[in-house]
């Protein structure tokens, strides 16, 4: 089922996909000793006498970058970071940090050099390029649930971007939601955890769609990521060209409790009837569907970054269609780092006093 309206998180074009899914919905800084004293509070720099000549001129290099640090224009910038901090939403254990930079960036590997990233219960994790502007960051093997991770961007300490404001934002990973969608079994499993928390009987896509050699009906095989959430989705037939409603092809429906977990359109949401279906057979447009009381549930637990994995159907899922890069293993995930191999960046677990600076609230994912 396509929606009318994309909601506005989505980050990522999926250019490598013929089709889409049938049931698509339309560090710190140390500052200078002799600016801030180590309570933080203004100093007074001891009187000096008048430099010589000599001297001025040693001072001049140091002076002239001052100045330019002051007024010179950065020559690159962040405009977004997803998911949103910590006083925003809680995530799931495998969510990304997508960094969205303000313009093509020219030399990826000084960039990449420092971004960090740092949580109190550390896992590896590396940065991967996927296009000229973005770069996510993935673990390794899932987060750890129930910590605060922090991401810094030390923009200045790029050469001759010394004028760039350095961010931060701090995310907050909340329960350990892992489910598993068995479209053979027409069952969901959802662990929170790592205990069984419910079962949900479901009913899968039913297939029989080809386009372009692929069966856009079936549901995706593979880990996806919830990406987002609305109590009522409108979805329709118009990512077939179907628009009239005298074809026999034609839909547009109200959905509640949609969970999206793909770019190409899949969700969990509460089927639409046909509950008699539910845990027996496959009959939706690629969507998994489930009971009302099953999916109101899922959907009030639901975080950006949960795990969802679908198993059973013969169309697998594109790493690049939404948040899927759990589909890359962790040697190909790597590949795409622009710093030499073994050099890629590992969560380190923050001072406790570490915080976000203060242009934390300005990008907001």
């Amino acid at each position: 089922m396509n929606t009318l309206r994309r909601a506005a998180h989505v980050t990522l074009t999926v250019a490598a996909i013929a089709v889409a899914t049938a049931c698509s919905a339309g560090g710190t800084t140390t500052p200078a000793a002799s600016v801030t004293g180590a309570a933080g509070t203004a100093t007074q720099a001891p009187a000096t006498q008048a430099p010589d000549a000599k001297a001025a001129a040693a001072l001049a290099p140091r002076a002239a970058s001052q100045t330019a640090r002051k007024t010179g224009k950065p020559k690159l910038g962040i405009a977004d970071i997803t998911p949103m901090g910590e006083k925003v939403e809680r995530v799931g254990v495998g969510f990304p940090i997508i960094v969205t930079f303000d313009r093509a960036v020219r030399d990826r590997a000084a960039a990449e050099a420092v971004l960090q990233v740092q949580a109190e219960k550390p896992v590896e994790g590396a940065w991967r390029w996927v296009s000229d502007r973005k770069v996510v960051y993935r673990t390794k093997t899932y987060w750890k649930p129930h910590q605060k991770v922090l991401f810094s961007a030390r923009l200045s300490q790029i050469p001759g971007n010394e004028a760039a404001k350095d961010v931060s934002r701090r995310f907050a990973v909340g329960t350990a939601n892992v489910s598993v969608v068995d479209t053979k079994r027409h069952v969901m499993k959802v662990r929170r955890d790592g205990k069984l928390a419910k079962t949900i009987p479901i009913s899968a896509g039913r297939g029989g769609l080809p386009r372009g050699g692929v069966d856009v009906y079936l549901t995706t095989t593979g880990v996806h990521l919830a990406m987002g959430k609305k109590r009522v989705e409108t979805m329709t037939s118009s990512w077939l060209g179907v628009t009239d409603p005298k074809d026999p092809l034609y839909y547009k429906l109200e959905i509640p409790w949609a969970v999206r977990i793909s770019d190409s359109g899949e969700y969990v949401h509460q089927s639409a009837g046909d509950y008699q279906f539910l845990g027996k057979s496959n009959q939706s447009h690629g969507c998994v569907r489930a009971t009302p009381a099953g999916a109101k549930w899922f959907y009030g637990i639901s975080q950006r970054g949960d795990v969802i994995q679908v198993t059973g159907t013969k169309r697998k899922l594109d790493w690049r269609n939404g948040w899927s890069y759990w589909q890359l293993t962790w040697n190909q995930w790597k590949r795409g780092s622009a710093l030499p191999a073994g050099s890629a960046s590992a969560a380190a677990s923050p001072s406790p006093s570490a915080s976000p600076s203060a242009d934390e609230d300005a990008l907001q994912g």
